[in-house]
């Protein structure tokens, strides 16, 4: 493979776009690009967005309170004003940044522990939820990751865990409340050990038990809208999950059931797949699989390590443009390329229009992340609007003709560049760039 390939992959696949002079710089030494990023974790979001813990507090308060219709609407639009603020914050990282591996990553791992809007509970809780418990572990350890996120308030409220309440409790048997197994079942099938990880119902009930207690402090309590462990909604007694004993030990049972799941080589082989699948083919091969998941089990979940991993992968440089970008992907990597990013609204709406709005995504499981589920005809159809409409807004649209070579390098083809050139104006010019085969995939 050239350099000059292999430097498209890196920006393209690793990162988001090349932008200005990314490909040559990249060119001298693509892979050495790619892993030069993982000596640290992204940088935070610029911009004063707020805490989950004052977004519960906000929410408890709503509850408490109820209201009229016009407080209930007020409250609403104050969450979707966090809402855009986030996507605005989290696009414009993307789209600027000079480590977007580091972005890449926040938004894989982010998509892997979903936590989405569908549920309106969880709408303003979306982007803290990922800058809290996701951006600062993605060159961690995958262990600390998964504490972070299955305690952050935004999960144990999307998934119900906040109102499990062991049926042998305090609680109770006073309230004759009882389990929700949700949370508990999307770790183990979705979270670490994967589908067809080897657990069973048994154990999708001890590990709901294991964690019931872990909830949300009220207004009247200390730090209210944090986490906070209900020793009285906790099931007493000892657990049994995938044939391990845990005693009774109150919040510590979950801590150390979740880092045996992390450690256990079920979720190493889930994580590996996904991981695969992401950077290198829709259908990875099965030997890059296990060299990923070696290397995830060897490190004890080092991320940076395992990342590193995937970018050894000849698979990875073997063929450019073997992804299709998702719809976000494509928004992040125009906005990249072109240098302008569209007001918060427009990004929304733009994204509702291709079927992937920002923390929306429609089942615990996330999006998909491969091709079948993006390229239908009519989402074909769509992107090709989508792409006219983003130039048309352009205020000052660059000259195409210039940004293709500075984009996709050799990996334009002939007909796209000629097609780019013979355009009758530049916001045109910008839309077949964008609309372009060679754009649509990374």
């Amino acid at each position: 493979m050239t350099q000059s390939a292999a430097a498209l992959i890196a920006a393209t696949r690793f990162g988001f776009a090349a932008r200005g002079d990314d490909l040559g710089t990249i060119a001298s030494n693509p892979h050495q690009w790619v892993v030069g990023q993982l000596r640290s974790a992204p940088a935070p979001l610029p911009g004063e967005l707020p805490s989950s813990a004052s977004v519960v507090t906000q929410i408890l308060e709503r509850r408490r309170d109820k209201g009229d219709d016009a407080a209930r609407k007020e409250f609403g639009q104050t969450m979707r004003q966090i809402y855009l603020a986030e996507v605005e914050a989290r696009l414009a990282a993307a789209a600027d940044s000079d480590t977007p591996l580091l972005e890449r990553l926040t938004q894989f791992w982010s998509n892997h522990f979903t936590v989405s809007a569908l549920r309106p509970i969880v709408t303003g809780l979306c982007g803290a939820f990922e800058r809290e418990a996701i951006r600062p572990h993605v060159t961690g350890r995958f262990s600390d990751m998964l504490l972070a996120a299955e305690s952050h308030p935004a999960m144990l409220l999307y998934l119900d865990n906040a109102v499990s309440i062991g049926p042998e409790s305090m609680a109770g048997e006073r309230t004759g409340r009882g389990l929700n197994e949700n949370l508990g079942r999307e770790i183990l099938e979705l979270h670490t050990l994967g589908v067809d990880g080897g657990y069973t119902q048994d154990d999708v009930e001890a590990l709901a038990r294991i964690l019931t207690g872990w909830s949300l402090a009220r207004l009247v309590e200390p730090d209210p809208g944090t986490f906070m462990f209900r020793e009285r909604a906790h099931e007493p007694g000892a657990k049994t999950l995938l044939g391990r004993r845990y005693a009774e030990d109150g919040r510590n049972e979950g801590v150390a059931a979740l880092r045996d799941l992390a450690a256990h080589p079920a979720t190493a082989h889930h994580i590996a797949t996904k991981l695969a699948r992401h950077f290198i083919a829709d259908k990875p091969p099965a030997d890059a699989v296990a060299r990923i998941a070696a290397t995830f089990q060897q490190s004890g979940g080092d991320l940076a390590r395992v990342t590193e991993a995937v970018a050894h992968e000849d698979a990875v440089w073997r063929e450019p443009l073997a992804k299709v970008r998702t719809p976000n992907e494509l928004v992040i990597a125009s906005c990249r390329v072109a240098q302008w990013t569209p007001k918060p609204p427009l990004i929304a709406g733009s994204l509702r229009v291709l079927d992937q709005l920002p923390y929306h995504a429609p089942q615990p499981s996330g999006w998909p992340d491969d091709a079948a589920s993006w390229i239908s005809p009519e989402a074909v159809l769509r992107r090709a609007q989508w792409c006219e409409a983003f130039a048309d807004r352009m205020p000052d649209p660059p000259d195409a003709a210039a940004l293709v070579g500075a984009t996709l390098g050799d990996g334009a083809s002939a007909e796209s560049v000629d097609a780019i050139r013979a355009a009758p104006s530049r916001r045109t010019a910008v839309a077949l760039l964008l609309a372009s085969p060679e754009f649509q995939r990374r």
